[in-house]
């Protein structure tokens, strides 16, 4: 455990040093794809094309050669009607050198904003960005995607609906982020020269938002993609639902626009709740639905100046779990988008810090809860080694992804080499 720490403390603080000691230089040119309307099922390709990539990552020595693929591929959204997602698959030249044929790891993002530039594609090619006057967005995901080309395993990452296509980005929508996943892999293992098969392994991989994206394709992968052969899914950070979200990020600082990407992507999905959101929120509340949307920064903006106590956005003067509650089209909306009603047929690892503050453990483990009473193989790591850190540039939340990151390696590796997954759901920590 000492020898854990330390690892992911050496990788924490040399990315700091990376991200803090030397000058940030102006993004990348990213150019939004004009991607068509889907007219295919899901994971079929409508359209690839080779893509920018920054594959050294902050803190890490050296370079992973890496072909890279922009692809434009069919999906579902929260309705099951046919949608288009952009993403990008990253073809590591590191040989596979572990168990069977290479594998390909769906990864789902953290968060980033509502607007295409913060879209994970376009970030993978940045690393850093700076979004004026003074936020800084750094693409944390790109140690984790790193690692993993540097085992010679393949990833897909998905932008998630609305990023690249026209429409607004749903923030935490459940069904969508893991229909994206799913079809992410999908179109990946059909494309040419690759090397994969239909049945080539997959894993599914993701913290924060990423964590929530790949817990839900893990829910949904039975009925909806039965034909990719998961082997696990790994689970880090999970943020469970959106309403869960805005009740414990209600008044904290620089998380107003998150709020705002979720509501914005609700009366996008849901034109019921479009009325009574009008009816239920005032100026306040109407111009953070409005001025979230282009904003990046994973949630915390210091460019963000409205009120942060969402009982300050209603015409009633109560917090927005509570207009939720009282509304039916609302709940109705946002209770389709929580996790933890479908137990998944893979296996799954659950990595949880015991102080996040923006994926508290109480509701983390709950979910672990469910997926156990469903018969699901469910490991659950509990970890009270990240201290309590106050949210800011960096929370415990933040830190927390790399110790997960650390203890996710042996775990995806033991999944492709058909070892017998750990289960702890007869007694959760």
């Amino acid at each position: 455990m000492k020898s854990e720490k330390r690892a992911w403390l050496a990788i924490f603080t040399g990315t700091l040093i990376a991200v803090g000691g030397g000058a940030i230089a102006a993004p990348p040119a990213w150019t939004q794809p004009s991607a068509p309307q889907s007219q295919g099922a899901g994971g079929d390709i409508l359209r690839a094309e080779a893509s920018q990539l920054a594959v050294s990552a902050p803190g890490l020595p050296g370079t992973i050669p890496a072909k890279s693929i922009r692809l434009t591929y069919a999906s579902s959204d929260t309705h099951n009607a046919p949608t288009t997602v952009v993403g990008t698959y990253l073809e590591p030249m590191q040989p596979w050198t572990g168990p069977g044929e290479r594998p390909l790891v769906a990864y789902a993002g953290g968060t980033q904003g509502q607007s295409a530039e913060c879209a994970p594609s376009a970030m993978v090619s940045q690393v850093v960005r700076i979004q004026p006057p003074a936020d800084v967005v750094f693409e944390y995901d790109i140690i984790a995607i790193y690692q993993l080309l540097a085992r010679g395993m393949a990833v897909v990452m998905t932008d998630y609906h609305d990023f690249g296509t026209p429409g607004v980005h749903n923030f935490l929508n459940r069904k969508t982020q893991g229909y994206a996943v799913l079809d992410s892999a999908r179109a990946a293992l059909r494309l040419p020269d690759t090397g994969f098969t239909p049945a080539s392994p997959v894993i599914l991989y993701g913290y924060s938002q990423g964590g929530m994206a790949s817990a839900a394709a893990a829910e949904l992968q039975a009925e909806y993609a039965p034909d990719l052969n998961v082997r696990g899914a790994y689970v880090g950070g999970l943020l469970t639902g959106p309403q869960d979200f805005i009740a414990r990020s209600d008044g904290r600082s620089g998380v107003a626009p998150a709020i705002g990407w979720i509501l914005n992507g609700i009366a996008a999905d849901y034109p019921d709740t479009r009325p009574v959101l009008d009816a239920a929120l005032n100026d306040t509340g109407r111009a953070i639905m409005h001025d979230s949307i282009g904003k990046c920064g994973g949630g915390l903006s210091s460019n963000f100046a409205h009120p942060q106590n969402t009982s300050r956005w209603t015409t009633s003067g109560l917090p927005l779990t509570a207009v939720i509650d009282g509304s039916p089209e609302l709940k109705r909306a946002f209770d389709e988008q929580r996790l933890g009603g479908f137990a998944p047929s893979v296996p799954v690892r659950i990595y949880s810090a015991r102080n996040d503050e923006g994926a508290p453990y109480p509701a983390v483990r709950g979910i672990a809860a469910n997926w156990c009473g469903g018969g699901a193989a469910v490991q659950l790591d509990s970890d009270a080694s990240v201290p309590a850190i106050p949210a800011g540039f960096l929370g415990t939340h933040d830190v927390a992804f790399f110790p997960s990151l650390m203890t996710s390696q042996q775990w995806v590796t033991d999944r492709l080499a058909d070892v017998p997954a750990p289960v702890n759901c007869a007694a959760l920590p």
